[in-house]
């Protein structure tokens, strides 16, 4: 597997609002996050990184949910690095990455890290850009160079899947959402029709996908052996018996 670690430290947005079209990301993204979350159940949901944090999850039936940062903001309840969790293992029922993984230094730590503390069948939701998108191609553009979207690593769908796969997750489902170039200013959005049929027809050119994975933890059975022992008797004292009965009627 490609390594996906960066040797410099990656931009790190401190909330939507430093993205092209922040608020319209932080309300798609979040619409879909609260969709899926409503499959999540069990005592504590870490909402993990700044992006994260102010996504609301009302319809979530987890009621403890941390907002973990890096910094202090308006929206934390905890301080930590994403790739070191401040948790024991298997103690987190949900994780929500929103675009997170896109401006982290080391992906592959932040999954693992996941993998250590989430519980057995426990759900992870993360968004992403897609580099195969309108916004993906933008990117290599003299447009906005100043963003924090140009920083963005853009990792492909796919990849992220490979990635829950090998750490053992399921991917339950694969959403497509905003089909526009995001460092194009819209004030008004894109039409409802246009986002609908682009789902349709062209799924794949999504400037956003967001996953919805499980942990699936495969109980030990044990192997019982194939061969039969088989049990040592002999007929010989039932032949001598018939034998001796054949004899004392004669």
């Amino acid at each position: 597997m490609k390594s996906a670690f960066h040797p410099k430290p990656i931009r790190y947005p401190q909330s939507w609002d430093e993205l092209p079209g922040g608020e319209e990301l932080k309300q798609a993204i979040g619409t879909v996050c609260d969709e899926l979350s409503e499959r999540v159940f069990g005592y504590y949901l870490v909402k993990l990184g700044n992006l994260s944090s102010e996504i609301a999850l009302p319809g979530c039936a987890i009621r403890n949910q941390v907002a973990q940062t890096q910094q202090l903001t308006t929206a934390s309840s905890l301080i930590s690095m994403s790739d070191n969790l401040p948790y024991v293992e298997n103690s987190v029922d949900g994780f929500l990455l929103a675009n997170e993984l896109d401006f982290a230094q080391d992906p592959h730590e932040i999954l693992r890290e996941v993998d250590r503390t989430i519980t057995a069948n426990g759900y992870v939701i993360i968004s992403g850009f897609n580099p195969y998108s309108l916004t993906g191609l933008a990117r290599f553009l003299p447009i906005k160079r100043g963003n924090v979207l140009h920083q963005a690593r853009f990792f492909s769908a796919g990849r992220i899947k490979d990635w829950l796969q090998l750490l053992g997750f399921e991917i339950v489902e694969h959403r497509h959402i905003l089909f526009s170039m995001l460092f194009a200013s819209h004030s008004k959005g894109q039409p409802a029709s246009w986002q609908q049929w682009s789902s349709r027809y062209c799924p794949w050119c999504s400037s956003v996908y967001v996953l919805l994975a499980r942990k699936r933890t495969i109980p030990m059975t044990t192997v019982k052996p194939k061969w039969k022992v088989k049990p040592r008797f002999s007929a010989v004292g039932a032949s001598m018996r018939d034998a001796a009965s054949r004899v004392n009627g004669n």
